[in-house]
């Protein structure tokens, strides 16, 4: 017999939700809204990608369906106030795919990476002036509620589009290096509004070497947070292994198992 298909399997999951919020289902899945489901997406969301730098597959397929579960819940909820159902969910995805990628499912072309980029910001651009979702500005369809890094990235990306941007990445290092002396300028100065300012800044200015240098700055940053939280525990376990703590110690000793773990 060979394994269900995945559509089957997909609608197993839609009816064990609409089981779970019927009457006579789960007490907790009946009491939830879209506002208490929407702290357990982030958090599906940031599994994932904690198993995907842990190249945990078995791991990843498990969060996945974790984050699916999500999609689903919102979308019972939804037709539950006859707003929309999950099949508009999936039937707006599949048209989103075909609209976007012209010159796969119509007759325009794209030879590069960069060439697919730009004509899929000018679509997805288009589809929110004819919602109404953009002040018609080249920025004004990147959504304010994104987190600071990835709204950057994305206004980065869309006036560079434009042509407004450095040659190479040498010409950002150098914006770099005198953004840090106008941060320094401003730290010794004492102003903290201008120290703010500054800061913005060089973490802007980073966010834009990163994409010259065609590396993620978010997956980049949590790798180095990775790196971080194992060395300083290498630290604290050689510390217990004499007996002390952190706070018993010396920043020279830390220093020193400190360089130890990076061997």
């Amino acid at each position: 017999m060979s394994a269900p298909a995945a559509g089957e399997k997909f609608q197993q999951l839609v009816d064990l939700m609409a089981r779970l919020r019927a009457p006579g289902g789960c007490p907790w899945d009946r009491e939830q809204n879209f506002d208490t489901i929407k702290p357990f997406l982030l958090e599906e969301t940031y599994e994932v990608l904690n198993a995907i730098d842990a190249r945990n597959w078995p791991e990843l397929a498990d969060e996945l369906g974790d984050l699916v579960l999500q999609a689903v819940f919102f979308s019972q909820m939804a037709a539950e106030e006859n707003l929309f159902r999950i099949e508009d969910a999936l039937d707006a995805i599949n048209q989103k795919l075909i609209r976007r990628h012209p010159h796969v499912f119509g007759d325009e072309t794209a030879k590069t990476e960069g060439d697919v980029r730009k004509r899929w910001s000018e679509i997805k651009d288009e589809e929110k002036r004819k919602k109404g979702n953009s002040d018609g500005t080249l920025l004004g369809s990147v959504p304010r509620s994104l987190p600071a890094l990835v709204e950057a990235q994305q206004i980065a990306s869309r006036a560079a589009q434009t042509g407004f941007d450095w040659e190479n990445a040498g010409q950002v290092i150098d914006k770099l290096h005198e953004e840090l002396r106008e941060f320094e300028e401003a730290r010794t100065g004492g102003d903290r509004e201008q120290l703010e300012d500054e800061l913005g800044d060089m973490l802007f200015v980073l966010v834009n070497l990163a994409r010259f240098v065609k590396v993620d700055p978010e997956q980049a940053l949590r790798r180095t947070n990775a790196k971080f939280r194992r060395r300083f525990g290498y630290v604290e376990h050689k510390l217990a292994e004499r007996g002390k703590t952190t706070r018993e110690s010396s920043i020279d000793e830390m220093e020193a198992l400190w360089q130890e773990s990076k061997k």
